[in-house]
């Protein structure tokens, strides 16, 4: 299979000291190499932050 199933989590939250809101997404391995860096809502937050795929 080429799509897995990666987390993505919140950076900016944790500089806040708030929790950091974690969303689940899938992504093509043989297209997309590199790890996935999305703006999602993060409602501790309330607002639109950048998340990045984490292990």
């Amino acid at each position: 299979m080429a799509r897995e199933i990666v987390t993505i989590e919140c950076t900016e939250a944790r500089k806040e000291g708030k929790s950091p809101s974690r969303y689940t997404t899938t992504r093509n391995k043989k297209l997309q190499t590199e790890k996935i860096q999305l703006k999602k809502y993060n409602p501790a937050l309330r607002r639109h932050t950048v998340h990045r795929e984490i292990k």
